[in-house]
């Protein structure tokens, strides 16, 4: 099973700290694939791909302006992450019990429609305005039960070393 991320409506100049927190929030919670969509920002996805360089992992950071291609061409379930779906705790199960690939869908400022209509779930991890980033971390955290946070990653030039106090790298 493959989890791919897709970031709609990235507006150059505007978005890209978000945009790269969802991109690192993705490879963190153990999303395979990052689609970003709108404005082609080479400085975020450059930004992505250093970090899986040296924090390691399998990770694939890409750009697509089509997003309705992204959609139309993906074969799994659609999930769009969204304020204004069903409540994530009433679905996150029957998500979990396919056994496809899934394209999660993150939107940026103004959601196109269409896109409620050509996703298999509309998900709201509550109904109350949100950023994108809080969305998909709690999804993927419900996906993948807490998992998702002990997780090694291979390749890694770079390791954090946990401790009570004070940072250590190795």
């Amino acid at each position: 099973m493959k989890i791919t991320v897709l970031r709609l409506g990235h507006r150059y100049g505007r978005d890209e700290r978000i945009t790269t927190h969802c991109g690192l929030v993705a490879r963190a919670f153990w999303a395979d694939e990052f689609i970003l969509s709108g404005d082609k920002d080479t400085g975020v996805l450059e930004s992505l791909k250093k970090v899986v360089e040296r924090w390691g992992g399998l990770f694939e950071v890409n750009y697509e302006k089509n997003w309705k291609k992204v959609l139309r061409d993906f074969n799994g379930i659609k999930v769009h992450l969204t304020m204004y779906g069903l409540q994530i705790n009433k679905k996150i199960n029957e998500i979990k019990k396919h056994k496809k690939d899934f394209l999660v869908v993150i939107g940026g400022e103004k959601v196109p429609a269409e896109v409620y209509s050509l996703v298999d779930y509309n998900i709201a991890v509550g109904n109350q305005p949100h950023s994108e980033v809080a969305a998909l971390s709690v999804f993927l955290d419900r996906f993948f039960e807490g998992e998702e946070l002990s997780r090694k990653f291979e390749d890694a030039k770079i390791r954090i070393v946990p401790k009570k106090n004070g940072k250590e790298t190795v």
